[in-house]
């Protein structure tokens, strides 16, 4: 017999009040030291400027705000951490690369 939705039903029988429930995401985060790290940078454009991503980064949420920071301020730029990635206003991978590696996180090639 098909179960059929009543005002005040009881949602421990199985029903949800959303049919468009999303799956949680499992975030495995292994946190690594900077050498062993394998970076690399994408360029987007969104709304007609361009936006230089370097991603995947394995660092605490925390750790990862403090290298955005620094990396920000020693390039004159703006910039946010989106999940494992950094963004950067412009078009500047040249620069971030370089700063990066500096710091010990290396690039694919």
């Amino acid at each position: 017999m098909a179960k059929v939705f009543e005002m005040g039903a009881n949602f421990e029988d199985g029903w949800s009040s959303d049919n468009k429930s999303k799956p949680s995401k499992t975030v495995d985060l292994e946190i690594r030291s900077p050498n062993k790290h394998q970076l690399y940078c994408a360029k987007e454009k969104r709304r007609g400027k361009i936006v230089t991503i370097v991603k995947p980064f394995y660092l605490h949420r925390n750790d990862l705000q403090l290298l955005m920071r620094e990396v920000k301020k020693k390039l004159g730029t703006g910039g946010t951490v989106k999940e494992d990635s950094l963004e950067f206003q412009g078009d500047i991978p040249k620069q971030v690369q370089k700063h990066l590696e500096s710091m010990g996180y290396p690039f694919k090639n």
